[in-house]
């Protein structure tokens, strides 16, 4: 096997010397990313520096690889740049030391992708609104990693999407350039598990799924991602690695669908559906603690079942309890606002022309984020019958949804100016004791008020 000095990489990066054959590349690089991991030669550029990017670009950095979060929001950018969070669970003063010392960058350029060893895409997946996957900002990232290909790049997929779209979308985008899969370039699908505000996993210490296009692909990533993760799962193919995240939040949307449903029935029946969790969760074998809220949020949990579900419809297959959770799920909304009018019709108000106080309104406790919270259609719904309107959210300033516009107010508002206060987000920061006491009538849709004592009868309704 030929030996190759440094500078033969830039040749190679550079264009394919006409004498060079791609086997010849593909040597020198297979021992190159070896050489270059152990070095730390390697640049590592991430499209998509959100909840996702943000932390994977710090753990690259803390592992004393070179690494640029490339984004098109400017805010971002000029923030990372600077060293400064603009998430919960990153630190300024985790990010700033790496900046500094020229570890860490942050751009708006699409042409950094050409100056890239590896590329890790961390773009959003959402769902368009007949509830079908939007592939258009997966395709966008490999048009722009496409228009900028050098041989012996590795690219790595972490997107949340369907089983078969590295293989049958990302793929062929690449080929087209005349990339060799598992030649020229090293593919790869590996899901990310990002779970914000959770203090004992974050992404070192979360076991990370990987599964490549070819064997060689799968070598190469997993070595690379060895150098920032305790834990690498390899797995047979891109395709199983998309369905192990998709398994993974179907399991959690079900079982919340179930135990929603479940606090409905134990409403009817006049029974305490928390108080039945509790009991059931005391079972050491067999059971797995799932609790009813006001609707699944954030950009996982809601979304991500339903592209397998879509998958599934197109190979003539209707995922039944996909369906039935989502539909559940998607109806805590309107059920909340349901449970909000019997409270105000049992104290003589109605809806219309109550003042409501919402507490919380981010999809999940002690985070900033609401995209797919249960707040947004309470408070839509609310909104459309009549209620005046007024939140507080300390991790949200603004709310801004639909025909609905309002600043939060301070953590100290009195809620005795309000006729019924519905608790949506849990955050820990509330002094629920305080809330109880001001309102005239709680609705607590996550057991926040449980460890209160001596609360008068008939103040706090639960889910």
């Amino acid at each position: 096997m030929a030996n190759f000095k440094t500078n033969d990489l830039r040749l190679v990066r550079n264009g394919m010397p006409a004498a060079t054959d791609a086997a010849t590349v593909t040597r020198f690089k297979v021992m190159d990313w070896a050489e270059k991991i152990r070095s730390r030669d390697v640049h590592v550029v991430v499209i998509g520096i959100g909840y996702v990017g943000l932390p994977l670009v710090l753990e690259f950095a803390k592992a004393g690889f070179r690494v640029t979060g490339y984004d098109k929001d400017p805010r971002k950018v000029e923030k990372l740049s600077r060293g400064e969070s603009y998430i919960e669970d990153i630190s300024s003063d985790s990010l700033r030391p790496h900046v500094s010392e020229g570890r860490l960058k942050a751009t708006l350029e699409e042409s950094v992708l050409a100056t890239a060893d590896a590329i890790v895409v961390c773009v959003p997946t959402p769902l368009n609104k007949t509830k079908e996957p939007d592939m258009s900002y997966i395709a966008a990232a490999t048009d722009a990693i496409a228009r900028h290909f050098q041989p012996g790049q590795c690219v790595i997929l972490e997107s949340t999407t369907y089983p078969g779209t590295t293989k049958e979308l990302v793929a062929p985008m690449l080929e087209r350039v005349g990339a060799v899969i598992g030649e020229t370039l090293f593919l790869a699908f590996s899901p990310e598990r990002v779970d914000p505000a959770n203090e004992t996993y974050g992404t070192r210490n979360t076991p990370k799924v990987i599964g490549g296009a070819t064997p060689k692909c799968l070598d190469t990533c997993v070595a690379l991602y060895s150098q920032i993760i305790d834990t690498v799962v390899p797995v047979s193919s891109t395709d199983a690695a998309e369905m192990v995240k998709l398994l993974e939040n179907t399991f959690r949307a079900v079982n919340i669908g179930l135990v929603n449903e479940v606090a409905i029935m134990c409403h009817k029946l006049n029974i305490d559906v928390w108080e039945i969790i509790d009991a059931a969760a005391t079972k050491p074998f067999g059971f797995m603690k799932f609790t009813p809220g006001p609707g699944l949020g954030g950009h996982c949990i809601p979304v991500d079942p339903l592209y397998l579900s879509w998958k599934l419809r197109a190979l003539k297959y209707t995922a039944q309890f996909i369906e039935l959770a989502d539909d559940i799920n998607s109806n805590m909304p309107s059920y909340v606002v349901q449970r909000a009018t019997d409270a105000l019709n049992a104290h003589s108000r109605s809806v219309r022309g109550s003042k409501i106080l919402i507490v919380g309104v981010a999809y999940k406790r002690d985070v900033s984020d609401m995209r797919e919270s249960p707040a947004i259609d309470v408070i839509e719904l609310l909104h459309q019958k009549g209620a005046e309107i007024a939140f507080v959210d300390p991790f949200v300033p603004v709310f801004s949804e639909g025909t609905v516009t309002l600043n939060s107010l301070t953590k100290d508002v009195d809620a005795s100016e309000f006729d019924l206060t519905i608790i949506v987000t849990d955050h820990t920061d509330f002094d629920y004791e305080r809330l109880v006491r001001q309102s005239k009538l709680v609705l607590d849709t996550r057991n926040a008020t449980r460890k209160l004592k001596d609360i008068p009868a008939g103040r706090v309704v639960k889910l």
